[in-house]
């Protein structure tokens, strides 16, 4: 009987961890993500950018890898210190090789956007040619993007326990009022064949509303 309980415990506990897992990305070596998945299979036929839909053929210098969820906050709550000395984190190599969370941006945009807040800034700032509003420390995406930003965010808050990158209120909205389209649907459906797990904010957004 007591060699039955503890199988049974055993089980249980690697089913747990399976569970808890299998949310996760399975990489975890944000370099080679970024050259052999993210721009070798995702991007490899080219596409267009995430903020400004600008069209490329292969990756060049005005185009980066960007993340929704920047990865300055993500260093911020593990306190893990520099880029540099957070990548000897296993933490935060996970978080960065996510592909969920990773986009092609103009290089421009990136260095502008990459510290930001996300804040609905409305018209006290005019937009600039890609619809984006900035101030010195908020960033509002264009409208055709809020919801995709949304649903990313909410999924690195509860995948990863990482605080909000901006009012939980704003991105609900932005959740309700841009929701998912058939190029965001199409890119979820090849990231999840890629690294093995899914955004459920994607699959079910009204889940967001509960976070």
């Amino acid at each position: 009987m007591k060699t039955l309980t503890v199988f049974l415990l055993t089980l249980s506990v690697l089913l747990v961890s399976s569970l808890v897992n299998s949310q996760n990305t399975r990489f975890s070596d944000p370099a080679t993500v970024i050259q052999n998945e993210f721009w070798g299979k995702l991007y490899a036929q080219g596409g267009v950018s995430f903020f400004c839909e600008t069209p490329f053929t292969n990756k060049g210098f005005l185009l980066t890898d960007g993340y929704i969820y920047p990865l300055a906050k993500v260093r911020s709550a593990l306190e893990c210190g520099t880029s540099s000395q957070c990548a000897d984190n296993d933490r935060y190599r996970q978080i960065a090789s996510d592909l969920h969370n990773i986009v092609p941006v103009r290089s421009r945009t990136e260095m502008r956007r990459r510290n930001a807040l996300y804040e609905e800034l409305g018209s006290v700032i005019e937009p600039n040619e890609c619809g984006i509003r900035e101030s010195t420390q908020f960033f509002e995406p264009p409208e055709k993007v809020k919801g995709d930003v949304a649903r990313t965010v909410a999924y690195m808050v509860d995948t990863y326990d990482l605080p909000w990158a901006g009012a939980t209120t704003v991105f609900k909205n932005w959740n309700r009022v841009d929701p998912p389209d058939d190029s965001e649907l199409t890119r979820h459906r090849q990231i999840a064949e890629i690294q093995g797990n899914e955004n459920p904010f994607l699959l079910d957004p009204g889940r967001l509303e509960n976070l």
